[in-house]
């Protein structure tokens, strides 16, 4: 295998996928900017045709209480949130850098390791996720092939499972990018044929009760934090390659269609299945569905795509605990993470409540997530997304980002304020439902945590931090402009 410094690669030149990126939050030259913003949709596309939002889907029909007509309004309604998703791609092209390094500029350097931790632990989450339906798939296939899987098979699926998700991370933004769009084909043809076979299990003939407006809330708030929300801390990790000219419009509607498009596909999918097989909640439950001949390459090619979401997650999780602790280098992040999110995994699997944990970890990151979301957009807007990339990743007093001792207080306020804002509606039942949350909706509660995260995060940092971040943004026009020359 050539290991190649990407910083080698030739004046926009498209590198070799087996080239080891060495680079993690540095800056990226605009000679070594080869994407385009179409890479972005495959790229999206081939991580999010995955098994997990079949899953989400499911959950919506069984967990909730929804009917058919219900659960595709929702799913609907909270895929267009990957709109979100779109604007948090837009700054990596302007600055150059992953999306915690530009996170520095709303918070300070110091401020921003709040965010930072709270995203390197949602992601090493998702990569928990990932691990654990790897192992449940395999078992499947263990059992289809007369084996019956204990312990000592767990444990090895689990090993195998975090040394294989490694790779495509440990090699880098090429790999993951050009991998993920060759996937996208095989997995869309994999929907086609699922989609065939159930029809015959859609059951829209029951008794159609429906469920209350605050379940319907809880469901999306679920779909928005796994689906458009939950990827916007990824978005600029893979969009720094392209080049600072790139379409703005193009990288938005790139980044939205190819994440909302095979979620909305998948979730509706899942609440299909969900009105014919209730015990799809789990792998094995979900494949009770369908004919014994499609386990094998159901089951093959849910674990390939497991592999495919949790490249995503595995390369932004080292590129944040980077920003968390600069001394570190990419490659050992990725190590790092790869350990823990083993460990972690095998108390999941192992775990009988695992999808109720899975659910409670879905609600739970909309906390930090909408505020995070809205301060970090609004600031944005408010810079005209001018960065000064240098000023990024120094974290010495004087720097234009270090301010009150490496602080940003408006971002830290508007973040704490946010949360706890959005505590008060959410709805993570049973370990955690908010004061207004178990008052309004029904017997399920609701829940509007995302929406106020949102606006309480925004506004406020708004408020605080208008007149400072214009100016600071026009201050930044002609060193950025002098760069680029």
């Amino acid at each position: 295998m050539a290991i190649n410094d990407a910083s080698e690669v030739l004046s926009g030149s498209d590198p070799s996928v087996t080239a080891v990126e060495r680079r993690g939050i540095e800056h990226v030259p605009h000679g070594d900017r080869w994407g385009k913003p179409s890479g972005l949709f495959w790229m999206w596309a081939g991580a999010v045709w995955n098994v997990e939002f079949v899953v989400y889907g499911v959950l919506g029909v069984v967990a909730f209480g929804l009917d058919f007509a219900q659960a595709v309004v929702i799913i609907v309604i909270g895929n267009l949130f990957y709109v979100l998703t779109g604007l948090a791609s837009l700054q990596g092209p302007e600055a150059g850098t992953t999306v915690f390094a530009i996170s520095r500029a709303p918070f300070g350097p110091r401020g921003n390791k709040l965010p930072s931790f709270f995203n390197w632990v949602t992601q090493v989450g998702f990569e928990i996720e990932g691990i654990a339906l790897v192992v449940f798939a395999a078992i499947v296939l263990l059992d289809k092939a007369g084996f019956k899987a204990g312990d000592p098979a767990k444990i090895i699926f689990i090993i195998a499972a975090v040394a294989i998700q490694a790779v495509l991370p440990w090699l880098g933004h090429t790999a993951v990018l050009k991998v993920l769009r060759w996937l996208a084909l095989p997995f869309v043809v994999l929907f086609a044929v699922m989609a065939g076979l159930t029809v015959s299990k859609v059951n829209l003939h029951v008794p159609v009760h429906g469920a209350s407006w605050g379940a319907l809330t809880i469901f999306l708030a679920l779909v928005i934090s796994a689906g458009g929300l939950g990827w916007t801390e990824n978005g600029n990790d893979y969009s720094r390659y392209l080049p600072r000219g790139a379409d703005k419009k193009s990288i938005v509607t790139a980044v939205a269609l190819g994440g909302a498009i095979p979620s909305a596909l998948l979730e509706i999918l899942g609440a299909a299945v969900a009105t014919g097989v209730p015990t799809a909640t789990t792998v094995p439950g979900l494949l009770t569905g369908y004919a014994g001949w499609f386990i094998w390459p159901f089951a093959i090619f849910a674990i390939v795509q497991l592999f495919a979401i949790n490249t995503l997650d595995l390369y932004s999780s080292g590129v944040t605990l980077q920003s968390l602790i600069p001394q570190l280098k990419r490659l050992h992040c990725v190590a790092i993470d790869t350990v823990v999110a083993g460990a972690i995994a095998a108390y999941a699997v192992f775990s009988s409540h695992f999808f109720t944990l899975l659910t409670d970890f879905l609600l739970f990151i909309i906390l930090w997530l909408g505020p995070w979301c809205a301060i970090f957009l609004v600031d944005s807007f408010l810079r005209r997304n001018r960065y000064d990339h240098d000023a990024l990743l120094d974290e010495s007093r004087g720097s234009r980002y270090f301010r009150h001792g490496g602080v940003y207080w408006p971002a830290i306020i508007a973040q704490v304020v946010g949360m706890g804002c959005a505590a008060l509606w959410l709805n993570a039942y049973s370990p955690y439902v908010g004061y207004f949350a178990s008052r309004n909706g029904g017997p399920f509660g609701s829940d509007f945590s995302v929406f106020i995260g949102l606006f309480v995060g925004g506004v406020i940092y708004y408020v605080l931090a208008s007149r400072t971040v214009r100016a600071e943004g026009e201050a930044t026009v002609a060193p950025a402009a002098a760069v680029e020359a």
